[in-house]
């Protein structure tokens, strides 16, 4: 299976891009083994300061990767590649406050934090590129699928737009861990930062290791959101991957950066619903033969994204007893 996504992925690319992915995947690589292996050895609490530093980093390249796809594969091609990437960035907004509320309920200490974002986004660009690779190969043979990604982002938007933003979860009701806790063997206690411990002789899954399954399955239910307005925005699986991933990679420091201000920015929710909604109405419109510009696309997401973000510091949300 991953022989036939890798070939489908190579297949479709351009030598120039062939070239880039290459730049990609080492840039992805070296700085997951100096991450784990040399700056997070130790588990320790990350500081704000640290977290602003890190986020400027990866739109730095991420940005830079943006730079080097408009001088070799053409400014149409970078344009979707950022269009895709401020999308993929702003709707992980949601997930973060998601992946908080897990480590809260599974009381987790902050210290550990890192590592188990950083698993749980190792396996994200694993999950994520499988989905990403059988969605180009499910688009090629059937071109109506976009048509229902159109309609399930525009359904997504309107969800979203009128949900009030007050979200929960409930672990016991997730499948996957259902089925994890019955048939793995689970220790009873918390084992610190370890996923794995042997007790008695017996490989043991500690409570650490749930956490990453319920992060990895929510990740996955965001990405049915996220990956088809990619689709929406360009059918390029090297531009749907490359930006999901970039974006994805800076989601971890955006999380510490973000986790204890994220409720003030409330409309930047208004503001996603409002871009999945026209991105499933771009991709509708193309059945009455009516096509919206590249550039058209990016300007309006980054004006909403601004004016979100804007409008939410200038008019704060009024206390829950005033409203």
């Amino acid at each position: 299976m991953v022989d036939i996504l890798v070939i489908s992925l190579f297949k479709n690319m351009n030598e120039r891009e062939m070239i880039l992915f290459g730049v990609f995947a080492v840039i992805i690589l070296l700085f997951l083994v100096l991450d784990l292996g040399i700056f997070h050895r130790t588990a320790h609490r990350v500081t704000t300061k640290s977290a602003l530093y890190q986020s400027i980093f990866w739109v730095l390249i991420s940005t830079l990767f943006g730079f080097f796809i408009y001088k070799y594969d053409g400014a149409d091609h970078a344009v979707e590649y950022f269009s895709a990437y401020l999308t993929e960035y702003a709707l992980s907004v949601d997930n973060i406050f998601v992946i908080l509320l897990i480590l809260k309920y599974f009381k987790v200490k902050e210290e550990y934090y890192h590592k188990t974002l950083f698993w749980g986004i190792f396996g994200a660009i694993v999950f994520r590129g499988v989905f990403i690779f059988v969605g180009a190969i499910i688009i090629h043979h059937f071109h109506v699928v976009l048509y229902i990604f159109g309609v399930l982002l525009i359904y997504s938007g309107i969800r979203i737009y009128f949900e009030d933003g007050d979200q929960t979860i409930e672990p016991e009701k997730n499948p996957i861990l259902k089925l994890s806790r019955r048939y793995l063997p689970f220790t009873d206690g918390d084992r610190g930062a370890a996923f794995m411990v042997r007790e008695n002789g017996k490989l043991m899954f500690t409570p650490l290791f749930l956490v990453i399954i319920l992060i990895e399955t929510t990740d996955l239910l965001f990405a049915v959101d996220s990956i088809p307005a990619a689709f929406a925005i360009t059918q390029n699986e090297f531009l749907v991957y490359t930006s999901n991933i970039f974006a994805v990679m800076g989601l971890r420091a955006m999380f510490f950066l973000l986790a204890g201000i994220i409720d003030k920015f409330y409309l930047l929710q208004k503001g996603l619903s409002i871009i999945l909604f026209f991105i499933g109405a771009k991709m509708l419109l193309e059945i009455f033969e009516i096509s919206v510009g590249v550039y058209t696309s990016f300007s309006v997401i980054i004006a909403t994204l601004t004016l979100s973000i804007v409008f939410s510091v200038i008019v704060p949300r009024k206390p829950a007893d005033e409203e």
